[in-house]
């Protein structure tokens, strides 16, 4: 610490020790518990479920993702044309009410965006995506 010049720690792009050390901590969790392969497999899990989903219903008009960060996109009636933001308010309310936060995006408003923690067991990755299915027949 006696070695940077006053003003040299701090500032936006000059770096921190703690900042430093706390990156350092983190690249140490992601190796030791595998979280790459978990956001890999959480996706998969995430994107093949809401996928089953989709088929069943017709709003869903597109499923995707980067590792489990997993988005549905919805339409009114299907049409691809049509957006659905007032569908997608209503799902993100209804799954709020039950235990379930999910974010609202897209240009449109009608992207319910799904960020689950690394860290969720599958029991509770699984019991989100029921609540998840839930709301969407109780909003539709």
């Amino acid at each position: 610490m006696d070695a940077p010049a006053p003003g040299g720690l701090g500032g936006t792009y000059a770096g921190s020790p703690v900042a430093g050390a706390a990156a350092l901590a983190v690249f140490d969790a992601f190796e030791q518990e595998q979280l790459l392969a978990r956001s890999r497999a959480m996706g998969a899990l995430l994107v093949a479920r809401l996928q089953a989903l989709a088929a069943r219903v017709p709003a869903i008009g597109d499923v995707r993702g980067l590792g489990a960060m997993v988005a549905i996109e919805l339409f009114q009636g299907g049409d691809l044309d049509r957006p659905d933001a007032a569908l997608a308010a209503k799902v993100v309310a209804e799954a709020a009410r039950r235990g379930v936060i999910l974010l609202p995006c897209g240009t449109y408003g009608n992207v319910i965006r799904i960020l689950v923690p690394l860290t969720a067991p599958d029991a509770l990755l699984e019991e989100g995506l029921a609540i998840l299915a839930e709301a969407l027949a109780a909003a539709a």
